[in-house]
């Protein structure tokens, strides 16, 4: 129930009468809204950059696809309610669908799907699709959530499971054929449409160029207007981003102050070579600061302890 400021005044617990000057309602306090605006035919997508790497697989080779035009842009006219059962390319590598799209062995042959990731809320359950695609010959692989506060720690393992299998399949074809082929990996879930396209939407933060929350939450519901990103889903890729640029900022960190120690290395290993080699030498005596040219007194004292012994009445033993 929201209350404005035509309303009478309220009296504080001191007597002060006060009068609202906004709107306010009694609730839980909840973050701010993540507005994600719909795909239409005015709507400028967001060009797709593969980054710099993630972790410690090499995928340089993706930055040779083409992804300039692969994301859809009348998707508001050509989607049609059946194609909820189908499952959609969001990259030339990576497709998003429900779990009859695992089952479906014409979708897989003709698309090329190498490896079915499945984003299950228990273990056991969608065996029949996972077993179906392993008597396929595809590589298969889950990964449990039962809640969507537990899949946000499941992100890193996710991505890192789509780039294993991408970059481990060209390097096996390269070896048996000569001929570098890409893999493709299915997400899917029950429905195509939540925690699996959370999946995908992670995924696009971590591998692309400069891509936020929303705009992988643009590009995923362009391919697959079904998708349903709800609040917490929206936040929590929130998060997920956040976590990104730190762990970015973390990295480019290290590298510069590693880049920097190197270089004084090197610096410090010319200015060694460039210094010419000084040759140790022994502490002076005090025979190096005596002139050969004196004569001796002649008493046979030593000249410097002479001057210990000037105008004393009795030298130390000495007989007298």
């Amino acid at each position: 129930m929201a209350a404005t400021r035509e309303e009478s005044p309220l009296r504080s617990s001191l007597g002060i009468a006060m009068r609202t000057e906004n709107q306010y309602s009694y609730r839980l306090p909840t973050p701010p809204r993540v507005v994600v605006p719909p795909p239409t035919l005015s709507t400028e997508m967001p060009g797709l950059v593969i980054g710099t790497g993630s972790g410690n697989l090499d995928i340089s080779f993706l930055k040779d696809m083409a992804l300039e035009d692969i994301v859809q842009k009348n998707t508001l006219v050509e989607w049609a309610y059946e194609r909820r059962r189908q499952a959609q390319m969001i990259l030339p590598w990576l497709y998003l669908g429900p779990m009859i799209a695992a089952k479906d062995k014409g979708f897989i042959a003709r698309e090329g799907i190498t490896m079915v990731l499945a984003v299950r809320s228990r273990d056991g359950s969608m065996s029949g699709a996972l077993q179906a695609a392993s008597d396929a010959g595809l590589a298969v692989a889950s990964v449990e959530a039962p809640t969507y506060y537990d899949l946000i720690r499941r992100f890193n393992e996710t991505t890192r499971l789509i780039n294993k299998h991408v970059a481990g399949f060209r390097q096996h074809t390269l070896e048996q054929s000569g001929q570098p082929t890409l893999g493709k990996v299915l997400v899917f879930c029950e429905s195509g449409n939540e925690k699996s396209a959370a999946v995908v939407a992670a995924y696009l933060m971590e591998i692309l160029d400069n891509f936020d929350y929303i705009k992988a939450m643009q590009v995923c519901q362009a391919q697959r207007f079904c998708v349903n990103f709800d609040d917490t889903i929206k936040n929590m890729l929130r998060s997920q981003w956040d976590i990104i640029q730190a762990a970015r900022s973390v990295s480019g960190f290290n590298a510069q102050h590693l880049q920097a120690d190197s270089s004084i290395l090197g610096l410090n290993q010319n200015l060694s070579r460039l210094q010419a080699p000084v040759t140790a030498r022994s502490k002076r005596s005090i025979e190096d600061t005596r002139d050969d040219d004196d004569t001796e007194m002649e008493d046979g004292l030593d000249p410097s302890d002479a001057l210990r012994f000037h105008g004393r009445d009795n030298t130390p033993f000495q007989s007298s």
